[in-house]
């Protein structure tokens, strides 16, 4: 029997989900069905019941019920409960459960596909909204040397720094002058806008690497800035997007998909 996920959104049209997880049931012989659903604002925990009530396994949340998701669940992961929001639910046993899976996968594309360890590193996150809140624990657990926040609101940084620490130590970065960071990674909305975060003073000084987490803009604005500066490899996070879905998909399914052949076509060149 079919089992059926979806993906929910509002707006949702855009999604790529159903594309990524029909990729990953083909690669790995799962008979599973994958809509997408865009919920009515106001009107999500109702949607996702009437979905379960048909027989709905499973489902990814995206903008705006991120929050939402982990609300209605009964039980949650670290990495959604340090979050505050999930974008992966389960259904299982009358219960609902809740993950996030955005930062396995960015650390996932970093390390695995990338080829850049983050262990014993210097690590710049700028932002520290819900994207970035979503991928410090997994951060913390591969042991950088130092993993520092920069946002133009300092008192929501040290807020979110000082939630992490009985995870490990995360710092805050000198808004006017900083530099010797291995990896620095732009968390904040800014290239959705077509516009560039901030940047201390000397910020991409020994940068080995910069990460966006937007994708599919190509060089964006923070992406050139990195290039402009010297740092030798830029990327942007089409491989983080393939590859939070594989941890949704293996949290479901107890198979981890191959991700390489699907990122690099959905790849958009850095010019």
């Amino acid at each position: 029997m079919t089992d059926h996920y979806a993906v929910f959104g509002n707006p949702v049209a855009q999604s790529k989900s159903p594309m990524i997880h029909g990729r990953f049931a083909a690669l790995s012989g799962q008979d599973m069905a994958y809509d997408k659903i865009e919920a009515p604002l106001g009107g999500f925990a109702d949607a996702v019941q009437r979905f379960r009530d048909a027989g709905g396994k499973g489902c990814n949340v995206t903008a705006p019920f991120k929050i939402d998701a982990f609300a209605i669940a009964g039980t949650a992961t670290d990495d959604a409960r340090l979050a505050g929001s999930a974008n992966t639910l389960r259904f299982s046993d009358g219960a609902i459960e809740a993950h996030n899976s955005d930062g396995i996968g960015l650390t996932r594309d970093i390390q695995d596909n990338l080829h850049t360890p983050l262990a014993g590193k210097r690590i710049l996150m700028l932002g520290a909204g819900g994207a970035v809140r979503g991928v410090l624990l997994p951060f913390l657990q591969a042991q950088p040397d130092e993993l520092s926040l920069l946002n133009r609101t300092p008192d929501k940084a040290a807020a979110l720094a000082e939630m992490m620490a009985d995870y490990g130590m995360v710092t805050l970065c000198d808004p006017v002058e900083c530099g010797g960071f291995d990896i620095v990674i732009n968390g904040t909305s800014s290239s959705l806008t077509g516009s560039c975060p901030a940047l201390p003073r000397g910020v991409f000084d020994g940068c080995a690497l910069a990460y966006d987490l937007t994708y599919g803009k190509g060089l964006t604005p923070f992406l050139a800035a990195a290039r402009d500066a010297g740092v030798p490899h830029v990327a942007d996070g089409v491989g983080m997007l393939v590859e939070q879905a594989a941890e949704s998909f293996r949290w479901w399914r107890g198979i981890t998909p191959a991700t390489g052949d699907l990122i690099a076509d959905m790849t958009v060149p850095l010019v």
